[in-house]
């Protein structure tokens, strides 16, 4: 069962702004990597379904959150089809994320009051989105739609809430462009780990780019 309530979770996405997106197949690296990031000031984060197993250590990684990072909310990312997001949702996900937009998957996560947000790429299909419940729809990829599409979709939209996953990455001028436009939050993956860090177990870098990210966020807020 999730921990946080739907509303919970959508404000942590909000006022933090960013949500780290990772996946790794080894449990000590991922709880390792959520350490950092909880220390850094994430307060929502997202393990993507990218590998074999990866439900199993997604549910080990639940409990360590639980213990260690208790203002956590750790939800699911790269789901697909309904049957895996109730896989996870039973795992203790807060929130369930695709790359792209399935309403069966928006049927599943309503019951149980969980955020779903879908990758969407067109307006119509965050309206479509919209009307099945997803309070927050994913702009994905976002290098390939640029701030630009996040700002015209904006202005007779504008009770949208849009996360930007794809391209994002711990710059002020990146993270300014996208909050300008009017994003929600944004998510960030491989700019935020770089793959020579981790295998480093540079645990500290990872901490620092996200209080440099969430720096440039609340400046760009203001």
């Amino acid at each position: 069962m999730a921990k946080f309530d739907k509303i919970e979770v959508l404000t942590k996405m909000g006022t933090t702004g960013m949500i780290p997106v990772f996946y790794n197949k080894d449990l000590e690296t991922a709880k390792n990597v959520v350490k950092a990031c909880y220390e850094g000031g994430v307060r929502a984060f997202e393990f993507t379904n990218r590998g074999d197993f990866a439900q199993e250590v997604f549910g080990e990684l639940v409990k360590y959150a639980d213990k260690e990072c208790p203002e956590l909310a750790l939800g699911v990312g790269s789901v697909v089809d309904p049957p895996t997001a109730a896989l996870y949702i039973q795992l203790g996900a807060n929130f369930v994320v695709g790359p792209l937009f399935n309403p069966e998957i928006a049927k599943v996560c309503n019951r149980r009051l969980i955020p779903y947000t879908p990758g969407c790429g067109t307006v119509s299909e965050i309206g479509f989105a919209q009307e099945v419940g997803c309070d927050l729809c994913k702009v994905f990829p976002g290098d390939v739609y640029g701030p630009a599409f996040v700002k015209d979709l904006m202005a007779p939209l504008r009770w949208t809430k849009i996360m930007v996953t794809g391209g994002v990455a711990p710059t002020k001028e990146n993270l300014t462009a996208w909050f300008n436009a009017g994003a929600y939050c944004v998510g960030m993956g491989s700019k935020l780990f770089p793959k020579d860090r981790v295998a480093d177990k540079d645990w500290a870098f990872i901490t620092k780019k996200c209080k440099e990210a969430f720096g440039y966020i609340n400046e760009a807020r203001k």
